[in-house]
This record gives C-alpha cells, structure tokens and sequence, in this order.
C-alpha cells in the first residue's frame, strides 16, 4: 500500500509524523512525503525541517493520501499544483484523509462537496464553507474520506484507517507496537468540558 503525504511550510508535525509512524510500521506499507519539488519543508515552529523525497508528478495514484494540517494551510489552499494532484490522485486513492485543519485543503482541492468531515475544534465549523458538513467528533469517517480532529487525533485516524484497509488485528498490533496507550496527565484536552478562558489560551498557541 503506497501512502503519499504532501508537506507544505508551516505545517503542522505531529500532524503528519503521527500518521507516517503508524502507517509505516504496517507491515507492506510505504509511506512518502512529497511537495511540488523534493527537498526541504519546515514546520510551524520554524525548528524542524522534514525532507521530501518525491514530487507530485512522481506518486500520481497513491492508495491513500494524508494531508497534514498546520498555520501554513491558509497558504496551502491557494496552491494550486498541490490542489490539482489532490484532486486527480483521488480520484484513485483508496483511500483520502486529513489531519486537524487539512480537511481544509481536501476542501479547497473540491474533495470534501456534501461530505461530513472533522478538523480542530477551532475551526471545525468553517469547513462548511468548504462544501463539507462539519461534524465535532475525533474522527470521521465517510465513505472513502476519513478526517481527524487536531494534531494528535492523527495518530487515532491512521489506526482507523489501518483498521479499516487490512484489520482490526494488524493496527492493534501496531499499536501495540508504538505504544500507543495515552494516560495525559490532565484531563483538559477536549474543547467540550475546557473553560471559555482555557479555550482563549489554546487557541493562541495555534493561531
């Protein structure tokens, strides 16, 4: 299974790190990054530079894509050459997902007309905007399309869309394998119980 993540700069890592970890321990599975050119994509931090090692033209019909989210997607929605591959390599994917606000370049590339799809709380609403229905849960799940909620719901979107493309055993063992068994010392990371002051103060730190 051939499974094609587009960086672009100012994304998000764990966005697209989390996924690739999960993916890429699967057994048969390969996982690229790419960009328009291969070569260096540095995040939202400006700290970590991730290497892409392929072009679009070089994965034209991935099985699955997975498109990060991050600051740098306000950009992204206007790059054409990505939105273009986005949208002819899905129209043979197996596959297509997100990652937090990259719903919104599955959006823009046309992916998303009448489909029910996630993003991070912060702005899960404006995807209607982009033809979507939005829908508040961590992951959603329709048809071919699986969206996750913020940045970390990526890891739970790639176990789903594991569970989903081979079965239940093969990413349970992966999680197993990663370790995957959150115990958060705080029981704060839900925008449904967090207070109007707490949601003020997270939304800073991704805006």
């Amino acid at each position: 299974m051939q499974v094609a993540i587009p960086l672009y700069p100012r994304f998000t890592a764990l966005d697209a790190v989390g996924p690739y970890t999960v993916l890429a321990f699967a057994p048969g599975w390969t996982v690229t990054f790419l960009a328009t050119e291969p070569g260096p994509i540095t995040d939202d931090q400006g700290t970590l530079t991730l290497t892409t090692t392929a072009s679009y033209a070089d994965v034209p019909r991935p099985d699955v894509i997975v498109v990060p989210g991050g600051p740098g997607t306000a950009e992204a929605v206007g790059d054409k050459a990505m939105l273009d591959w986005i949208a002819q390599a899905h129209e043979h994917t197996q596959w297509t997902t997100s990652v937090c606000s990259g719903s919104f370049v599955l959006g823009a590339a046309g992916v998303l007309n009448g489909r029910k799809a996630t993003s991070h709380w912060g702005f899960v609403e404006h995807l209607a905007g982009m033809g979507a229905e939005p829908v508040s849960e961590r992951v959603v799940e329709d048809g071919r399309i699986i969206t996750a909620a913020g940045v970390s719901a990526g890891i739970d979107m790639a176990l789903t869309l594991l569970a989903r493309a081979t079965d239940d055993a093969t990413a349970q063992a992966v999680q197993l394998a990663i370790e995957y068994d959150p115990q958060p010392p705080f029981d704060s990371g839900s925008a449904a119980t967090a207070s109007p002051a707490m949601k003020e103060r997270a939304l800073g730190l991704v805006v």
